[in-house]
């Protein structure tokens, strides 16, 4: 999504440097799939750093205490 925006923005912004007509109004909404795409890419990599932290959580609580053994008689 973010590259296909970004390829829209330029497209958007050629015709000004290029002196030529601007582009129908569709492709400045198609502009806007830049800044979606970038949303959720944000949104993946939180998703992905908050799954860490709870791996890391998991693997570093101390687990449960185990009942301690009952002294043998001998």
């Amino acid at each position: 999504m973010f590259l296909v925006g970004a390829a829209a923005t330029l497209a958007t912004v050629a015709p000004l440097f290029l002196g030529t007509d601007p582009l129908p109004s569709v492709f400045y909404g198609v502009c806007m799939l830049m800044g979606a795409g970038f949303l959720v890419a944000a949104a993946g990599v939180i998703r992905s750093v908050l799954a860490q932290r709870r791996q890391m959580a998991a693997a570093s609580s101390p687990s449960a205490p185990s009942a301690p053994s009952a002294p043998s008689a001998t």
